[in-house]
């Protein structure tokens, strides 16, 4: 059998970098790709669109590209902007995927809808992607309040809908690689796991927080006027009114760039407590698809 992720997608190992953004840079993605995984371009920033922009000048390997349904939806022009940057691979998000994959297939890429049910990967498939990202409740982001864990999401997806499958959620290192493998995934998503390399533009203080925090660091916040996210626990998230109708994302960009780990949200997994010292994006890789192998090797050893 032959690996669906790593075919469709031209890359060597079937790892991908979440579209985190205004962090998903250029030199993010390429650091990814250059190590043999897909790099993945945010599209909402307009540093992002002049990164989709230049990417070419700084590496052939093959870069993906994000495109957050709820953002563009008034606006299809972004699937030229894509285009005309040379993207072959775009993950869909926050929305209806029927809105934009016909456009994006008739421009010649292959299309990867984020899903965190049952549900809307169906919808999924009915919009003809080609492949699912399916993220359990656990991994940084905005996420649905009622969401399951990848532990569950993943093998029940998986179980019913014949895509190729990449998890997201919970995943950093080959001992959650092979898990996600065994049940049902042909490639990996991370986010948080790439916030914590020498590559992210994150403030170290970012940094410093993910490998500081415990398996208690992370909250799913839902206050009104916010999407549901998990973000890390700070000040902010434990005194913020659920009444009182703060913008929480208004000084994103202090945190993620600033270092001002109250001014806003830090948007990361649960996985954060498994992560525990800054690496370059090469050696992160390398170590996952190195110990696989290994790693499923001493689950059948534990069988007995």
């Amino acid at each position: 059998m032959t690996n669906r992720v790593q075919d469709l997608l031209g890359i060597q190992i079937p790892i991908v970098q979440a579209p985190m953004t205004f962090i998903a840079n250029a030199a993010l993605a390429v650091a990814v790709s250059e190590a043999g995984g897909m790099g993945v371009i945010e599209t909402l920033s307009p540093q992002g669109r002049e990164d989709l922009a230049r990417v070419r000048e700084l590496t052939s390997a093959p870069v993906g590209a994000n495109l957050m349904i709820q953002g563009w939806k008034k606006d299809p022009s972004i699937v030229e902007v894509i285009a005309e940057a040379g993207i072959t691979y775009v993950a869909t998000s926050a929305g209806d995927p029927a809105l934009f994959t016909d456009r994006l297939h008739d421009a010649g890429m292959t299309v990867f809808h984020v899903v965190g049910s049952l549900r809307a990967a169906q919808k999924a498939v009915d919009a003809g992607v080609d492949g699912l990202v399916v993220e359990g409740v656990e991994g940084g982001g905005f996420k649905g309040a009622l969401g399951a864990s990848t532990m569950v999401l993943l093998p029940l997806i998986a179980g019913q809908i014949d895509l190729p499958i990449i998890a997201a959620g919970g995943i950093c290192d080959a001992t959650s690689m092979a898990a996600a493998f065994v049940l049902g995934a042909e490639g990996v998503q991370m986010g948080t796991r790439m916030l914590a390399t020498t590559e992210a533009v994150v403030h170290q203080h970012f940094k410093d927080a993910i490998t500081a925090a415990d398996d208690s660091g992370t909250v799913l916040l839902s206050v009104p006027g916010n999407p549901t996210m998990r973000v890390l626990r700070n000040q902010l998230t434990e005194t913020v009114d659920a009444a009182a109708g703060v913008n929480l994302l208004e000084r994103i960009t202090d945190l993620y760039f600033g270092g001002e780990m109250d001014a806003s949200v830090a948007n990361t997994g649960q996985v954060s407590a498994r992560i525990d010292e800054v690496l370059p994006v090469a050696a992160v890789i390398e170590a996952m698809w190195a110990g696989c192998t290994a790693a499923l090797d001493a689950g059948r050893a534990r069988l007995g």
